[in-house]
């Protein structure tokens, strides 16, 4: 099965996520049928953001977007895990400050991007202000619905100056995040995670799966496509999102550099 056809919002279609199953797995029967692959994907990784950063000619932004609790911190760690830390940088949004809220709604953004030769990774994004905004009415709905367009110009400036974006919406059940959250309450190491606010924005859920699927259906371009990734199974969601990445860079045809001077007769001695 090839996951990046499988789980790609077609540009111009409809999304209705009752029609996605966050409990699929694919092909796999369990985790460990899957971690030959999942390992294999992380050494390719490894392999390609190496070929990636020493071309230094492109980058890649990878977005990640979910529900409170879908794993977006634990995709981070677990498919990012063999790739050298030099070469990667993970930028976090949250409550925009009060400089940034001066600026247009893309400044903090287009700060944030990835350079040459980097793969950048957005944990929550630019996409907060037609979700967070929306379902908040933080700003009108006459301002909030301009954002689509101006998203997909940005993007594609990005990906027509030599930036490939790949955009995952990890998706789980809404009974999954109340098991999480309560998994949050009941571990002691992992209290510190818990937020009471969360339990607020659980009650907008439906809220924020119309504003999710228009997002999908308004922003995923040819330059710059959506994945939804079934995240019920932490294990499958990880195993996902790694081959897409993957094969991406796989697609770009990285190639490492050639000396600029003749190496005939250099040694070391």
């Amino acid at each position: 099965m090839n996951l990046a056809e499988r789980f790609l919002v077609k540009p111009g279609s409809k999304v209705d996520l009752s029609d996605v199953d966050p409990r699929e797995k694919g092909d796999f029967s369990d985790k460990e049928d899957a971690q030959a692959r999942l390992a294999k994907n992380t050494e390719r990784l490894n392999q390609l953001q190496y070929t990636l950063y020493a071309e230094d000619k492109r980058s890649v932004l990878i977005v990640l977007q979910g529900m409170d609790t879908a794993g977006k911190d634990g995709t981070i760690r677990h498919v990012m895990t063999g790739v050298n830390p030099q070469g990667c940088r993970v930028e976090s949004f949250k409550a925009p400050s009060q400089i940034e809220l001066d600026h247009d709604f893309l400044w903090r953004v287009h700060h944030a991007v990835p350079r040459r030769g980097e793969i950048g990774i957005f944990n929550r994004s630019h996409y907060e202000d037609v979700l967070v905004v929306r379902v908040h009415d933080i700003v009108p709905k006459s301002v909030w619905s301009q954002r689509y367009d101006l998203i997909n110009q940005f993007e594609k400036h990005l990906a027509e100056t030599g930036t490939v974006i790949l955009k995952f919406f990890i998706y789980i059940s809404e009974e999954e995040q109340r098991e999480r959250l309560q998994a949050r309450l009941d571990d002691p190491t992992k209290t510190w995670k818990f937020n009471p606010g969360d339990l607020e924005e659980r009650k907008r859920w439906n809220d924020y799966i119309r504003a999710y699927e228009a997002a999908l259906e308004k922003c995923s371009t040819a330059w710059a496509p959506w994945f939804v990734i079934p995240s019920d199974r932490k294990w499958f969601r990880n195993l996902a999102v790694s081959e897409i990445i993957a094969d991406a860079l796989e697609e770009m045809e990285l190639k490492l550099p050639k000396p600029d001077f003749d190496l005939t007769g250099i040694t070391v001695e």
